[in-house]
């Protein structure tokens, strides 16, 4: 059982630890220290799995960072605020982002980007404001993931990378816009800014590329073409507006022939470089990158959960299964076969 104070300090709760890359998770008790200035500490109620979650759980890439607490789409309620907090308040529903609005950098005051200076995507497993960890384990750290670490019953975040929501938004299914469906939302109107009449072509029918799929469709695309090894996909895709379907293993010719804007999203498994000979730019394509669908977290996000309280999006048919946290190997091993588009865990076992 967790074991939450009334005022800020330690505590101890049950959190799912990676203790090497690929290897399964263990349920340990872990201790979670108080927040520092400007930081909240929050309990978690649900969280989803992302595919950048299992991607980072099976990289070698950076070995040292175990034990690791993964996860990031996340809802949850503010259990303790540290000094100099005043947008939050105990009790407080809010969402865990995996990047921030500090407000006061360069990037912050131009409107323009969403890269963060002070809470740009953490990699090295710490926390932005003094680079140490706030979890441990017998007195030994635990590293975060992405500076959220939501497969933990109690976590520590930075409070301008939280977003408050009404109390009375489903936990389980608003969680989905920590992440992967606002980064498919934005990158169809923010970053690629479909306009009425177009066609799109969206390599991939996960999470991500169905709220790309249903971006283009509010937008008024005509045409949203779904590319997909799995011929499963296309009928679900067709709720989300996918009106045609292409299976790559299936065709002779390279299915990204063609001129137009490509948006890349996600994270690479293998071969992170890009190359093109400059003759392809020369004529009229472009490439651009997306981190969260260009939103700026503590700005933006806001307004995505409005369209979904509203109901102007679709969020919810996105779930394919809910889990018990006891269970979150087994949700993990779904989304690595492919098996699903979001396992929704449900950190209260009742």
């Amino acid at each position: 059982m967790s074991s939450p104070v009334n005022s800020p300090a330690v505590i101890t709760c049950k959190a799912a630890v990676a203790w090497a890359p690929g290897e399964p998770l263990v349920l340990e008790e872990v201790a979670v220290e108080p927040p520092k200035p400007m930081e909240i500490r929050i309990k978690v109620v649900c969280t989803s799995i992302c595919r950048s979650d299992v991607t980072q759980w099976e990289s070698k890439a950076q070995p040292d960072l175990f034990p690791r607490i993964f996860g990031h789409e996340a809802s949850g309620i503010v259990e303790s605020v540290g000094e100099g907090v005043t947008e939050f308040e105990v009790g407080d529903y809010v969402l865990t982002v995996f990047i921030g609005e500090c407000g006061t950098c360069k990037h912050c005051v131009s409107g323009k980007s969403n890269m963060c200076q002070k809470l740009g995507l953490e990699r090295k497993g710490l926390m932005h404001t003094d680079q140490k960890t706030r979890f441990s384990i017998k007195g030994k750290p635990v590293y975060h993931y992405c500076a959220v670490s939501s497969f933990s019953e109690y976590t520590v975040v930075h409070s301008n990378c939280a977003v408050k929501i009404s109390s009375s938004a489903s936990m389980d299914r608003i969680c989905l816009l920590s992440c992967g469906v606002s980064a498919g939302l934005g990158a169809a109107w923010k970053v690629a800014d479909i306009s009425k009449g177009s066609t799109v072509v969206i390599f991939g029918l996960g999470t991500v590329g169905l709220s790309v799929a249903q971006g283009a469709k509010i937008r008024g695309a005509s045409k949203i073409i779904g590319v997909d090894t799995n011929p499963e996909k296309y009928e679900k895709g067709k709720a989300f507006g996918i009106t045609d379907f292409i299976n790559p293993d299936e065709c002779s010719e390279p299915i990204q022939q063609g001129w137009g804007l490509t948006v890349t999203l996600g994270v690479p498994k293998v071969k992170p470089e890009v190359s093109a000979h400059y003759a392809v730019l020369l004529s009229g394509r472009t490439l651009k990158g997306s981190l969260f669908g260009g939103w700026r977290p503590k700005s933006d996000l806001p307004l995505l959960v409005d369209k979904y309280m509203n109901k102007e999006i679709e969020v919810d048919e996105l779930v394919t299964h809910d889990m018990p946290f006891s269970r979150i190997n087994e949700a993990l091993n779904l989304m690595r076969e492919r098996k699903c588009l979001r396992c929704v865990i449900h950190m209260s076992e009742q």
